[in-house]
């Protein structure tokens, strides 16, 4: 990110302009939504500059600027469609300490002004730091026909109206106030009555959820996916959005906590194995405990919650403590593994069934079927395989699987720095251990990469 988004305060403030053609005068349509004092310096005012300055929009000054002319301004824009001019100027202005936009030089600004969606107060603003206006403004006409525009007056009013919810507590109860308010009583009451009976609505709104009597919170068991954030469900992105508390698992991507709410508590209740770990008891009170103050908490782990997540656990720990929950499934690490080496976990005349199996347990190395997996056409998906290769590997051929069965281990599945490794049981190890895996990695057994590289190159062609 090269420019920082910030709302700068420009009511009472002064913006001066210099340049008095079509590139100013769209600049000036702009600013005429602030409450900034307007000042144009130019030679050649267009006509419609000039009925501005009639009008009072704004101070016109017929020459050209000069040094001190911006002082104490708090922006400037170069708008004179002339290079040599704008850096002149621009000079000045920096020399008395305004930040400074020149029209169509984004090298040479200190700022710039992005698409604006106006619904006021409720601003929103599109960048693209000058690399595509046209996506700028087409995301611009998308929000703008996503947005009725009772919105302004609804923020308007809820904006006087924010000092009385004071009375709500923080977090879930105070945001299903105005979600209820924003998104179904408060358009109806305007429709309907007009300004004055949305004042009413919000008060009755109020009384309603001061006299609630469930302050009990809500959880919801989230899979994040594999890593890549495309692959997480709508669904889930919604959990994301309204949550008060993130309890995350340390496999999930730091580019999907990031969707979550600014103001949201994210806590790390990562588990390695082998490794130090937060204990799972320990990990369902704090679940518990945030949603008994009245959070809405989102329990997020990588991949699928039903897949090696611990799952019943964590459920028994809420049914205990009477908190409602619902699971939000997410892609598993198979799937998005078996995908990105171009193959399926099934295949008609090869095996009619995949086990999805796990290297260790919470008692150490974990046992299998070993004979079974040991058969012609077997196929298994490994989870936390990596210390556990050699056993695994030792167990197979000790029940008679042909050495030279395809083995494939994919690290960082889905994501920008994803590893495919095709070896064979026989080479599983030291391959593994060679490897110097550091990311989450699943071993599929009894299926080989279709041509990794090639696979891989298309990827990034149609990425």
């Amino acid at each position: 990110m090269q420019h920082f988004p910030i709302f700068l305060a420009v009511a009472g403030q002064t913006i001066v302009l210099s340049g008095g053609g079509d590139a100013a005068m769209a600049k000036l349509r702009l600013l005429f939504k602030t409450e900034a004092k307007l000042v144009v310096f130019t030679a050649n005012a267009a006509p419609e500059i000039i009925r501005w300055a009639a009008t009072g929009k704004l101070a016109l000054v017929t020459r050209a600027m000069q040094a001190g002319d911006t002082a104490g301004a708090a922006l400037f824009y170069a708008a004179n469609e002339d290079d040599i001019e704008d850096a002149r100027v621009a000079a000045i202005a920096k020399a008395d300490g305004a930040l400074v936009n020149i029209v169509d030089n984004l090298a040479d600004s200190q700022f710039i002004t992005p698409a604006i969606v106006d619904r006021d107060p409720v601003t929103i603003a599109i960048g693209t730091e000058g690399a595509a206006p046209v996506l700028a403004r087409a995301i611009k006409a998308d929000i703008e026909a996503r947005l009725p525009r009772a919105l302004g007056t609804l923020a308007r009013i809820g904006k006087t109206f924010r000092h009385a919810v004071d009375v709500l507590p923080l977090g879930r109860k105070r945001r299903d106030f105005w979600a209820a308010f924003y998104f179904g009583v408060g358009p109806k009451a305007l429709d309907a009555n007009g300004e004055a009976g949305v004042i009413s609505t919000l008060e009755t709104l109020l009384d309603r959820q001061i006299m609630a009597t469930n302050t009990r919170g809500h959880v919801d068991l989230v899979g994040a996916g594999p890593g890549d954030p495309e692959l997480l469900t709508l669904k889930a992105r919604n959990a994301l959005d309204k949550a008060d508390v993130v309890i995350h698992d340390r496999l999930v991507a730091s580019e999907i906590l990031e969707l979550a709410r600014r103001e949201a508590i994210i806590v790390d209740a990562g588990k390695e194995g082998f490794g130090p770990a937060m204990a799972q008891a320990d990990i369902d009170a704090l679940i518990v405990a945030h949603a008994q103050n009245g959070h809405h908490v989102v329990r997020l782990k990588a991949g699928d919650p039903t897949v090696f997540g611990r799952l019943d656990e964590e459920i028994a720990a809420l049914e205990s403590a009477e908190i409602s929950y619902r699971i939000i499934p997410g892609i598993t690490a198979a799937s998005a593994a078996v995908a990105s080496i171009g193959q399926s976990l099934t295949k008609r005349g090869r095996n009619s069934a995949v086990r999805l199996i796990t290297g260790h347990d919470t008692k150490g190395y974990a046992d299998h079927d070993w004979a079974a997996l040991a058969a012609p056409g077997e196929v298994a998906a490994i989870y936390m395989g990596k210390k556990s290769a050699r056993f695994i590997q030792g167990r197979l051929l000790m029940h008679g699987a042909a050495p030279a069965t395809p083995v494939t281990i994919i690290e960082n599945a889905s994501r920008a720095d994803q590893r495919i490794i095709a070896t064979t049981l026989a080479a599983l190890e030291p391959t593994m251990t060679n490897a110097a895996l550091t990311g989450p990695a699943i071993t599929f057994y009894g299926l080989a990469p279709r041509d990794a590289v090639a696979h891989a190159s298309r990827l990034k062609e149609f990425a």
